[in-house]
């Protein structure tokens, strides 16, 4: 089990409730992806904030990331939207 810190923006955050957590992490989770489908599991408002996986951004360590990188060694994870603006 590896424990990681997770930062949440935008309407993501708005959704799960909170900015920032830290969890200890299934042997199972090792890659973004995994994390999504794990964190999916922790009740109704996550479900919500991650219900479109797929257009969610991310970043380890404050780089971003594609979905299939593993996640072993992050200090943080930050999940948010897409951008928008001009």
């Amino acid at each position: 089990m590896s424990t990681v810190n997770l930062v949440y923006f935008s309407w993501v955050r708005e959704r799960i409730g909170k900015g920032e957590e830290t969890l200890d992490l299934p042997a199972g989770v090792v890659t973004i992806a995994d994390l999504l489908q794990h964190l999916k599991t922790l009740g109704e408002e996550y479900e919500a904030a991650l219900e479109h996986e797929n257009v969610i951004r991310a970043a380890i360590n404050q780089e971003y990331v594609d979905h299939k990188e593993p996640i072993a060694g992050a200090r943080e994870i930050a999940l948010f939207p897409p951008m928008t603006g001009g």
